[in-house]
């Protein structure tokens, strides 16, 4: 029986990837920026919010980095897969 829609992304998925990267850089992020603002002095609303964002940014960039090393690597997209498998029998 042959699939109604497939999907052969050359490469990285990155969509895949920038919603990886989206979920990931909240969960971690949030963490890291309390923690990090417990030692700093964040006497206005203005130096607190210009503190978030600065680590914030830098959240993002070394997980969106991460990930995308990663689907790189391990090629995210097609499940673990052989790619022969895919397209070729896979009954046989």
């Amino acid at each position: 029986m042959q699939p109604v829609e497939t999907s052969d992304p050359d490469g990285v998925d990155y969509g895949w990837v920038m919603q990886t990267t989206f979920v990931l850089t909240i969960v971690v992020g949030a963490p890291v920026v309390a923690l990090l603002s417990l030692r700093t002095p964040l006497p206005t609303w203005g130096a607190r919010v210009e503190f978030a964002i600065r680590v914030g940014a830098v959240v993002w960039i070394v997980v969106a980095l991460a990930v995308y090393a990663y689907a790189r690597r391990f090629d995210a997209g097609d499940g673990g897969r052989d790619p022969d498998e895919i397209d070729g029998d896979e009954g046989s």
